[in-house]
């Protein structure tokens, strides 16, 4: 596939970025610099890009089979500019007729209990709860598009620079936790389960959680 990569740049989005790559895909990273470091591969192209502009969305969108995201706010945005990114890229890529997106989300939307979600339990970090629910509703805008064939990835609790083991699992609209109740996931197997839903499609329409 020819793949649109929304924050090529950050951890999530290299790992993503080499990943796909390593599957023999073409990937156009962008990032509001258009520098990307650490990936270096003839079917990588770097871009200068701004995520909340429809129209830079649309001409970048265009000609690609699909659209990923890694996006997330930078330090100096707030919380909310998560909805404002994704509003702009289910707009850009309607204009330019891509149908299929693959979205990195939080783990916050995930059930942890019945009617009970993770940003909802006592456990919940209180500092993480801004950008937690403006990824909640930024889902909100997904779930209105049925137009499009979306996936929500979701990573487990804890989500970190490690190995690639392949070893991993994954759930729809639950919280993935092992016998302890511990949640996590490598930034690198994180990679692998988002880059199998892209290709498979598998889950099109539902939050898939990954953790091990």
């Amino acid at each position: 596939m020819n793949v649109l990569l929304l924050g090529a740049s950050g951890r999530i989005g290299t790992r993503i970025a080499n990943e796909l790559l390593n599957r023999g895909h073409a990937v156009t990273g962008v990032s509001r610099s258009g520098a990307v470091d650490g990936v270096d591969d003839p079917d990588f192209s770097a871009v200068a890009g701004d995520a909340t502009d429809a129209d830079q969305i649309a001409r970048l969108a265009a000609g690609h089979d699909a659209v990923a995201s890694a996006l997330g706010p930078s330090g100096d945005e707030p919380p909310e500019v998560l909805v404002e990114m994704l509003d702009a890229v289910v707009d850009g890529m309607r204009r330019a007729s891509v149908d299929r997106l693959v979205w990195t989300g939080g783990a916050g939307i995930l059930n942890v209990a019945p009617d009970t979600r993770l940003i909802d339990s006592p456990e919940f970090p209180d500092e993480w709860k801004p950008v937690a629910s403006a990824a909640i509703e930024a889902y909100g805008l997904l779930e209105d598009a049925d137009d499009l064939r979306w996936t929500y990835v979701a990573p487990a609790a804890f989500i970190e620079p490690g190995e690639r083991t392949g070893e991993f699992r994954t759930a729809l609209g639950e919280l993935v936790a092992d016998e302890d109740g511990e949640s996590r996931i490598s930034m690198e197997d994180f990679a692998i389960a988002f880059a199998d839903e892209l290709e498979s499609g598998d889950a099109v329409h539902e939050q898939l959680a990954v953790g091990y």
